[in-house]
């Protein structure tokens, strides 16, 4: 597997405002969906890899987009990623029927997401 970016997430305080802008910027088309985080706003492009907007979880976060790369198993690149200096910020999280994803910050400072496909 070659780790392809698959999705990107914007984290904000006003996820109706960011939907609004978006959707008149690049004609962007959303789909909302429960998840057990809460509300999320899918993002369709209508090509590429798509994404998410949501309500920050946490008051203190900035707001900011936040790319995921494919990964075959979250657990073993978390393992190699603190190996290599990484700090894990959001363990392994299972989404139901789904996959899983996690965030580490890599040794520069720069946050990353990464994410296994259901089955794996």
């Amino acid at each position: 597997m070659a780790n392809p970016f698959c999705h990107t997430e914007l984290s904000t305080d006003n996820p109706g405002k960011a939907r609004e802008f978006y959707g008149k910027l690049f004609d962007w088309k959303f789909d909302e969906m429960k998840s057990p985080f809460g509300s999320v706003t899918m993002i369709k492009p209508g090509e590429g890899p798509g994404g998410s907007l949501m309500a920050k979880r946490m008051a203190e976060a900035p707001t900011a987009w936040l790319p995921y790369v494919q990964v075959d198993s979250v657990e073993a690149t978390l393992d190699k990623a603190r190996k290599l200096g990484a700090t894990i910020v959001v363990d392994k999280q299972p989404i139901p029927e789904m996959g899983a994803f996690a965030v580490f910050i890599d040794p520069t400072g720069a946050a990353l997401g990464i994410w296994e496909n259901a089955g794996k």
